[in-house]
């Protein structure tokens, strides 16, 4: 299922997560952080409400995917811009 989430994208499995399970609200209290994880960090939200367990919270190997989900938007921001600056 996780991987039918993810197969358009982050964006697209946040808005089907949304869409079709109560996952995010479970794991944030309001709509405004995964609003902003939407356009700012979609792949930490999505790995982030993933993981979320609704009595521990998120631990473990959680904590794992959540920081790759980080260094994966980090990297596409950072990683469009050195390719950018090669081709100059």
């Amino acid at each position: 299922m996780v991987l039918v989430l993810l197969a358009g994208g982050p964006r697209v499995g946040l808005f089907l997560l949304w869409l079709f399970t109560d996952r995010l609200a479970l794991a944030f209290d309001s709509w405004v952080l995964p609003v902003l994880g939407f356009f700012f960090l979609p792949w930490t939200t999505v790995l982030y409400a993933l993981a979320f367990a609704p009595t521990r919270g998120v631990r473990g190997i959680g904590w794992l995917f959540v920081l790759f989900g980080f260094l994966a938007d980090v990297g596409s921001y950072t990683g469009g811009a050195a390719v950018q600056q090669d081709r100059l």
